[in-house]
């Protein structure tokens, strides 16, 4: 197969000849036809199969078709992402395969003067890449209008309804014209997700690349049952002992990030955090860095990892375990991209025992168990509250489940009362 035979003109077909793409991955297989004939799609597919092109590739191909004047703040295809890395790297795959097309695109988001994306806006664009609070928010102010929009993409959206994006995105849908083409992709499938796209959907086809939250083949998975304050011991062991070319850290929170960067920069070990507390560029500058090799270790929380597009990352570090299961699917994706090995490592203390057997259910599979010097039996063992995290609902219902068993049996017991008669 190849992508002549996919009916892709010969503009694109140079352009994907000129990046070293000369065969349509499973997931440009089975849209790429489909789109092109103007059907609504849902597809799954997880990050690293070519999903972008996918839909990039049929939307400059009917854009091209049909040559029209970009009008001002009016664009012809909408293409909506849940954070600002995802949105320049949808921006950037749209200026890759379209380079020698006549057309004009531009990204908008958050945490950046707006001044630079309104004067784009202003002279005209065919394509536009959004986050959404920034779309409504220049929509609100009158810059932009999506009575245009002939093409509607929604890209991990699995991912924006877990941020809360929900209302959001309705507030975007209502504002489209009646007739339009919509293509929704995610990871995942919920029963979330499965209900909001059956309301915005016309007679969807739905696609699926890889079975639905199944794990990579080509990711070798491995778990180190650690105690918590033992985790940057072993971190740190990791990185010197085994070769690790370029390294991608997970880590729950933002304060977490910046002190695991901070402390393998003191042991001389390049690395930078990105997370939302990071200015536009200094996540920018981080990205380029870990890119270029600069940057050897990048930790990122869940969120700012999303649009990490780097083809060589040799392994994905889970620090800290995900709080939903999905999200382990979308970050040991980040290795084994293009058919490369790739190696994810996930750290489980006694208080994450119970996310992980969450994670073994979602993928079907279990990580290789990993001896090391730092090893905890009772993280591996532990089951009940003490496999939650202190502040989880599960725990404290079970601690409360223990009290009042621990009442009953304390407790002495009245006598039933005698009913006369």
């Amino acid at each position: 197969m190849s992508f002549g035979n996919l009916n892709i003109i010969d503009p694109l077909c140079r352009a994907l000849a000129k990046e070293g793409y000369t065969a349509p991955t499973p997931i440009q297989t089975l849209a790429i036809p489909h789109l092109l004939n103007g059907k609504d799609l849902m597809g799954i597919a997880q990050t690293g199969t070519g999903k972008t092109a996918a839909f990039v590739l049929p939307i400059l191909q009917k854009i091209s078709e049909e040559r029209k004047a970009a009008r001002p703040g009016v664009p012809r295809a909408l293409v909506i992402a849940p954070t600002r890395e995802l949105a320049a790297q949808i921006d950037q795959s749209f200026a890759t395969y379209g380079q020698f097309l006549r057309f004009r695109h531009t990204a908008i988001f958050g945490g950046v003067r707006q001044g630079p994306q309104v004067k784009m806006l202003s002279s005209g664009v065919d394509v536009l890449v959004a986050t959404p609070g920034r779309l409504l928010d220049l929509m609100n102010q009158g810059y932009i209008m999506l009575k245009g929009v002939e093409f509607f993409v929604l890209d991990e959206i699995d991912r924006m309804l877990d941020m809360g994006f929900i209302k959001d995105m309705r507030r975007i849908v209502a504002a489209l014209p009646q007739k339009h083409q919509s293509l929704f992709f995610s990871a995942t499938v919920t029963q979330e997700t499965g209900q909001f796209a059956e309301k915005l959907l016309t007679d969807p086809v739905h696609i699926e690349a890889t079975p639905q939250a199944s794990t990579l083949e080509c990711i070798k998975q491995s778990v180190f049952f650690v105690d918590q304050d033992n985790k940057f011991l072993l971190l740190q062991k990791l990185i010197r002992d085994e070769d690790m070319q370029r390294v991608l850290i997970f880590s729950k929170t933002k304060h977490r990030a910046d002190k695991i960067a901070e402390s393998l920069s003191k042991s001389r070990i390049n690395a930078d955090a990105i997370h939302g507390n990071k200015s536009q560029n200094q996540r920018t500058k981080a990205m380029h860095d870990f890119k270029s090799g600069r940057l050897r270790v990048l930790v990122a929380t869940d969120i700012a990892a999303r649009g990490i597009d780097v083809d060589d990352i040799s392994h994905v570090i889970n620090y800290d375990l995900p709080s939903e299961p999905e999200c382990y699917v979308h970050r040991i994706g980040r290795t084994g991209r293009a058919g490369a090995d790739g190696k994810a490592y996930s750290f489980c203390a006694a208080d994450e025992r119970n996310i992980l057997r969450r994670i073994e259910r979602l993928t079907r599979s279990r990580a290789e168990v990993m001896g090391h010097q730092y090893h905890s039996e009772a993280a591996k063992i532990a089951t009940g509250a003490a496999a939650e995290p202190a502040n989880s609902y599960r725990s404290r219902t079970a601690a409360r489940g223990s009290r009042q068993d621990s009442y009953r049996k304390s407790a002495p017991r009245k006598p039933y009362p005698v009913r006369r008669c």
